[in-house]
């Protein structure tokens, strides 16, 4: 089974590798900058692209420029030289490194870029204008997502936050269960009955005194879940601990878990149990790094294969 969980996942990958080359194909067509001009202009893309950072920045360097663009030193050299002898491009020594010189537009290369800029918001505006603005904005959040994606990483000060599920949460939560599992661990569609199954009765018979929901959110995206529901009077049972991949390494888990645990102390539950299973070894480890320990194991098969499904409890000190 290992064997063939390994072979689907190169499968999925190729896949995944041909939809990204296709969807390159199809864009760069899109836009047009299989042309020899760009915009019907004398520039080509690359000069394009020079000017619009030159228009749209400050006192930026060539260094900056060739970074930035991933151009080669001889070739932007060459269009800052044509650009400069054209009258569009001023240099001047920077305040910063005096080794260093900052390149700024001129009247004149203002005035060369503008109607290039002003094509460019034609085009896409004809582009947008084809499709409804239901499907204009879903178009305008997919390459958010793809910028947010591969652009570089962001530091925020507070990288997510934990709130209240709102009405289609639940779903994701099992939508997400079932295939994140079935990714990671080849887990059958039994797995996400049974997430749906503990979904359900939550909702059917939630107890908003003894019983919580948190919903982890990065960049306005749910990243992660885990929920607390009444096992008994005096216990209570951590259920569905997720953290999606793209979040994992920001504390999320351990964060939801020290929630959990909080709450079920401040309610007055005496006990907190957890159920898992030995192939989880990041979530195991959280358990532990929270005071969990393990009280028992059994073997078995479940969600398509061998398991050895485990208890963990945690002592609290009601108040």
């Amino acid at each position: 089974m290992a064997t063939m969980n390994k072979r689907q996942k190169e499968g999925e990958l190729e896949r995944r590798v041909a939809a990204v080359r296709r969807f390159n194909r199809f864009y760069t067509q899109q836009i047009g900058v299989l042309q020899e001009g760009l915009l019907k202009s004398p520039f080509s893309l690359t000069e394009v692209r020079v000017l619009y950072e030159l228009a749209h920045r400050e006192n930026v360097t060539a260094a900056e420029l060739m970074k930035d663009l991933g151009l080669d030193r001889g070739y932007l050299s060459r269009i800052l030289s044509e650009f400069e002898r054209r009258g569009f491009v001023r240099k001047s020594t920077s305040k910063k490194d005096s080794r260093q010189n900052e390149l700024s537009l001129t009247a004149l290369g203002r005035k060369a870029f503008a109607p290039l800029n002003r094509r460019s918001e034609e085009e896409v505006a004809t582009m947008l204008g084809r499709l409804a603005e239901p499907e204009q904005r879903r178009l305008v959040e997919a390459m958010k997502t793809v910028e947010s994606l591969l652009g570089p990483r962001k530091k925020a000060a507070e990288p997510y936050v934990l709130r209240p599920p709102r009405p289609g949460d639940i779903g994701w939560v099992i939508h997400r269960h079932g295939a994140l599992y079935c990714q990671e661990y080849g887990w059958d569609e039994s797995f996400e009955a049974l997430v749906a199954e503990i979904s359900a009765k939550f909702m059917q018979n939630f107890d908003a005194k003894r019983e919580r929901c948190w919903i982890a959110e990065k960049d306005g995206e749910i990243v992660g879940s885990v929920f607390v529901v009444k096992k008994s009077k005096d216990v209570a049972q951590l259920r569905m601990l997720l953290v999606e991949p793209s979040a994992r390494g920001l504390g999320i888990g351990k964060r939801l878990v020290e929630e959990c645990v909080r709450f079920a102390r401040e309610t007055g539950y005496k006990k907190m149990v957890l159920w898992t299973n030995s192939v989880l070894h990041t979530a195991r480890h959280v358990y532990e790094e929270a005071g969990f320990r393990l009280v028992e194991e059994e073997k078995g098969h479940g969600f398509g294969e061998h398991q050895v499904s485990q208890t963990w409890e945690k002592q609290l000190l009601s108040r």
